[in-house]
């Protein structure tokens, strides 16, 4: 089991790590929706934002504790936004994926690097 653990937590990172390069470009809020170019930006993160809370919800339903180890990453508020962003995306506020991209990824990052560590046994 915790090799498919391992796995949802490398694809987990991997996202984060596209998101990142596909936020580059954005240095304001309203940057995702002034062009095409932002809004398939804005469409492209959300997708990937709601693949991390798949898959943290996969974790969840492969060992329930799991994520109890690791209280300081916001994993409910991470699964509330992959529903939010699945039913009901057309209320999707393009500030509020700004700021998670901003702010609440570098510190995901962080915590999902340290535990793909733990489970490579570093």
């Amino acid at each position: 089991m915790s090799e498919e653990i391992k796995e949802r937590f490398e694809f987990i990172l991997d996202s984060i790590v596209i998101i990142e390069n596909r936020f580059l470009k954005i240095k304001f809020p309203d940057d995702l929706i002034n062009s095409e170019d932002g809004i398939t930006i804005l469409d492209s993160i959300a997708m990937r934002l709601q693949a991390i809370g798949d898959n943290v919800k996969s974790v969840v339903k492969l060992d329930s504790q799991f994520l109890n180890k690791y209280p300081n990453t916001e994993w409910e508020k991470i699964m509330k936004m992959r529903d939010v962003i699945s039913h009901h995306y057309e209320g999707l506020d393009h500030e509020i994926i700004f700021n998670i991209c901003k702010d609440k990824l570098p510190k995901l990052k962080i915590s999902v690097e340290f535990i793909l560590s733990q489970l490579n046994g570093v």
